[in-house]
């Protein structure tokens, strides 16, 4: 009798465990009702051309989103996303100019390969130059990406002459149609933009990764309690450098994704993203203090971001307002999880 009145003591109701009881399940709840209120608001809302456009809008900040939570889950932080975007695109299109003037064409496509490679090599590069400030010179994330900021924004500049770039050559019809297309959908289905197509293909692998592989354990260890991650034998160096490395990848991708449905890759390109993708991230719940973060949640936080910005465009509100929302979205979104936390812990 006495172990049977006990038995209910560490018993949870089903909305406490699992999705329902995290940050994320709350940020989807309140967006399934801003998606009600816009659609009775605003009856273009709801059209298709509109929710294609949405689509791809949220896309466009969510791919760079997933590497970046990658980053806070570790207890980092990447300042630098929007200028590696930039420096990503930039040098995708110059690659693709060079390979033109030089005539170098070995078999068709290979333009589009190669310059899309020297672009993610960019990116890759950056990454790894700051993810071993951080893991080996044990330098302050936060200051570190700081400084990237400036000097990846300040070398795309130099490149461009501060004027934009586009691609060329006959491989640019590919690269448009690869980064910019909308897949047809039978009537009453907006059409799916391969941004989207991208990002869901992504999140799947990260989810993967993280739930399903050795890697994704050490990551969230790191985040949780880096001293003891690395004394139960966690190579911590290692992967905080690769998460760094595959932000800064996600990143430039994403970079590159924007430059073909510009058609060009200006060099203030995604100017003052990185506030937005990581407000996206902390509203889809990665914790900054480390340890939290999932592909699903970094994707609901985007969503709910361009609902917002779409809901006021529709809505004909001043833009000026949209950062200011944000703004109060990301300390309701702490609010709230802080309130979770209290009570489930």
């Amino acid at each position: 009798m006495g172990v049977q009145g006990f038995s209910n003591v560490r018993e949870t109701r089903f909305w406490q465990r699992g999705f329902l009881a995290s940050q994320s399940a709350y940020v989807l709840g309140a967006l399934v009702v801003l998606i009600v209120v816009m659609a009775l608001s605003s009856p273009n809302f709801l059209t298709e051309r509109n929710i294609s456009n949405v689509m791809q809008n949220f896309s466009f900040i969510a791919i760079a989103t997933l590497g970046t939570t990658l980053v806070i889950i570790t207890a980092g932080i990447d300042l630098s996303v929007g200028s590696t975007m930039a420096l990503t695109a930039t040098a995708t299109s110059l690659a693709m100019r060079w390979l033109n003037d030089a005539g170098f064409y070995p078999f068709p496509g290979s333009a589009f390969i190669l310059s899309v490679a020297a672009g993610l090599a960019t990116a890759g590069i950056i990454g790894l130059a700051n993810g071993f400030a951080v893991a080996k010179l044990k330098l302050a994330p936060f200051v570190t990406t700081l400084g990237t900021l400036s000097i990846v924004r300040g070398l795309t500049y130099v490149a461009t002459q501060g004027r934009g770039t586009s691609p060329d050559g006959p491989d640019k019809g590919l690269f448009l149609a690869v980064t910019s297309a909308r897949i047809p959908m039978p009537e009453g289905i907006p059409n799916l933009p391969v941004a989207f197509i991208y990002l869901i293909a992504l999140a799947l692998v990260m989810w993967v990764a993280l739930n399903h592989t050795a890697w994704g354990k050490h990551v969230y260890a790191i985040g949780g309690n880096e001293a003891a991650a690395r004394l139960t034998g966690v190579n911590v160096d290692r992967v905080k450098i690769g998460v760094y490395v595959l932000c800064s990848v996600s990143a430039g991708l994403n970079g590159i994704i924007i430059s073909g449905w510009l058609g060009s890759a200006p060099a203030n390109l995604a100017n003052a993203y990185e506030l937005t993708i990581i407000a996206a991230a902390v509203i889809g719940g990665a914790n900054l203090f480390g340890g939290v973060g999932t592909a699903a949640g970094a994707i609901i936080g985007c969503i709910l971001i361009e609902v917002i910005r779409n809901g006021l465009v529709l809505a004909r509100v001043d833009p000026y307002w949209q950062q200011t929302l944000v703004g109060c979205i990301i300390v309701a979104a702490v609010f709230v999880d802080r309130l979770r936390s209290g009570r489930t812990g």
